[in-house]
């Protein structure tokens, strides 16, 4: 039988953004057998994927040699799937490739140097791409304006929404509770996530709280930190570090709006995820978010502290006018990312190209 290799040692890391696009996409496929071709998964933990999926799928034991050209993977297989775009492991041989974009936001981060060796890393696996999708229009589109792309076969298959089921129990709370009513927000404590300007954000608007939740363990975290410190709002801003699943989704079921002023998003899971609890998005007017959060979202065009707490304010009474509406659609947008109809696309490229 034909096989599919994935490589998806991102899995080892499941908090992650990459580890969770990994493992929703593999739970999504387990669900659809496939007659004419079988998938293996790369994988540190193999045991815990057995188990959880069975004979869904076969299994290869990750090894973190296999990063390295001489000891690359010398077993032929039908197609090879880069899960990300900056997976190092590579097949020994000449394989047929589909490549996975997330984005191509390392083309202006860190230093000139590290910017051009990911710029080189990135074309080689260009060139040996015989498909590629991207997890968003604009993350197509900015592949494009920076890249030399192929005439390959190109797709646009967005994530999933990774919270379908709402289950905290009634008496359930997290350590830490704001006492007024309170913003959220979640993801990597970095420049790009832009969280400092939420904390400035919030001197113009008293009567919120803002619980900020992620990794807060970087320098970006202790400048932000500093910050609250400097304005005195040390009881008002709340950083929660990393959370379970079932305090995120407190958060977002309690909270009185999600905010997002996000730099660069190649897709952006987790205003998804606010908006399957029907709750106000707020998102920068930029990269793939308008085109996640769609026509009733609302949007910052820039960051003065001052004009986003205006456009919070306004954005929420027109929230609050129409709330029974605003809700509904917030859920149904939700709904509409699909991890089975994600799954459903990438096995039909698979098959296309098979």
């Amino acid at each position: 039988m034909k096989q599919v290799f994935l490589e998806s040692h991102n899995l080892k890391n499941r908090f992650s953004g990459f580890g969770q696009f990994n493992y929703h996409l593999i739970k999504a496929m387990a669900q659809f057998r496939q007659d004419t071709f079988e998938i293996v998964l790369n994988a540190k933990n193999t045991a815990a994927l057995k188990e959880e999926f069975g004979d869904a799928f076969k299994y290869r034991k990750y090894s973190s040699l296999t990063r390295h050209k001489p000891f690359r993977i010398k077993k032929k297989y039908n197609l090879w799937h880069c899960l990300n775009q900056n997976i190092k492991i590579e097949p020994f041989f000449k394989t047929p490739c589909l490549l996975t974009v997330h984005d191509v936001h390392f083309v202006t981060e860190n230093s000139v140097e590290i910017q051009e060796k990911l710029k080189k890393q990135f074309r080689q696996k260009l060139e040996k791409s015989s498909a590629i999708t991207y997890i968003s229009e604009f993350a197509k589109q900015d592949t494009h304006a920076h890249f030399n792309v192929p005439n390959v076969p190109e797709y646009v298959i967005y994530n999933g929404n990774t919270i379908t089921d709402i289950s905290i129990p009634k008496d359930f709370k997290p350590s830490i509770l704001p006492p007024k009513p309170y913003l959220f927000s979640i993801g990597e404590f970095s420049d790009r996530k832009n969280f400092i300007t939420l904390v400035e954000m919030l001197r113009f608007l008293p009567n919120y709280n803002l619980v900020l939740a992620g990794n807060n363990n970087s320098a970006y975290a202790q400048k932000l930190t500093a910050l609250v410190a400097q304005h005195k709002l040390e009881n008002s801003v709340f950083q929660t570090g990393k959370i379970t699943d079932l305090e995120k989704q407190y958060y977002l079921k309690n909270c009185e709006a999600f905010v997002f002023p996000s730099q660069r998003e190649g897709f952006g899971i987790p205003p998804i995820e606010a908006m399957r609890f029907g709750k106000p998005v707020f998102l920068s007017n930029n990269t793939s978010l308008p085109e996640i959060g769609g026509e009733h979202s609302f949007y910052w065009s820039h960051y003065d502290a001052e004009y986003m707490a205006n456009k919070f304010t306004s954005g929420m009474d027109k929230y609050n006018a129409n709330k029974a509406f605003y809700e509904n659609w917030y859920t149904q947008r939700a709904k509409s990312f699909n991890w089975e109809n994600t799954a459903k696309q990438y096995l039909d490229v698979y098959k296309s190209l098979i």
